[in-house]
């Protein structure tokens, strides 16, 4: 695993973007920088096993390197399913191919994996019992999010699941300060340098954009989804699950 070293230099001053530079780190990126990540990805897998109905799609909207695409596979025990991995970035797709490719799963049971370069707004939703936007719809213009959203509800079949893992803001300023604070000193444990945590907190200024959870659970009720509940919070990192 290559080590994140990006915002060490004055490389890491640009807008951040899901280019090879960071694809070539991201494993340890998100292993340093979100707390409980591991833990969502096994919930996907459980998920998986208990809502993934056979003959169905799933899909990984944001897939980066795959990580929940391989959890979504390993955990799923019904026959005749897809997983649909969609991403923009060229980058991440291709090392995407590769990590599925290398996969050999706990089973004889592997899911075919269908890899989409393309827009996760372009995306037609079609026979879906399960959905993951883990740490993606944060990337998304808040003006999309509503249509997005709406999209994937109405292209789910009853008692499917979406897993929506997002970075949100509280609606307490001071409790806000807090958690982000605390968000600063995970990081500092992880070995990111004061400077490293600036750089890359200015790197996604106006290009991540974090919504309050009740915001985010009020666009999923508002889109078609039955019940939402948060299952998973570590400082200000959020994982909620919504039932269609």
């Amino acid at each position: 695993m290559r080590k994140d070293q990006i915002y060490k230099s004055d490389e890491g001053d640009e807008p951040f973007r899901f280019d090879d530079k960071v694809a070539r780190v991201f494993p340890d990126m998100l292993r340093r920088s979100i707390p409980g990540y591991a833990a969502s990805l096994e919930a996907i897998g459980s998920l998986a096993a208990r809502y993934v109905r056979a003959g169905t799609s799933c899909y990984d909207l944001g897939c980066s390197l795959g990580a929940a695409t391989i959890a979504m596979r390993q955990g799923i025990r019904e026959a005749g399913c897809r997983i649909v991995a969609v991403d923009t970035s060229p980058a991440m797709i291709e090392r995407c191919e590769d990590v599925v490719a290398q996969d050999s799963g706990p089973t004889d049971l592997m899911t075919d994996v269908e890899f989409v370069l393309g827009d996760i707004r372009d995306i037609d939703f079609v026979n879906a019992s399960m959905v993951v936007l883990n740490y993606t719809l944060q990337f998304i213009p808040p003006a999309d999010r509503d249509a997005l959203l709406r999209d994937i509800c109405a292209g789910m079949n009853d008692g499917g699941i979406l897993v929506l893992s997002e970075k949100v803001v509280d609606e307490n300023p001071n409790m806000e300060s807090l958690l982000v604070d605390l968000h600063h000193e995970h990081k500092r444990r992880n070995n990111y340098s004061a400077l490293e945590i600036s750089r890359k907190r200015a790197a996604l200024e106006n290009v991540l954009i974090p919504e309050t959870v009740s915001s985010h659970r009020e666009r999923l009720a508002q889109a078609g989804f039955s019940h939402s509940a948060v299952w998973l919070r570590n400082f200000n990192f959020v994982s909620l699950i919504a039932l269609r």
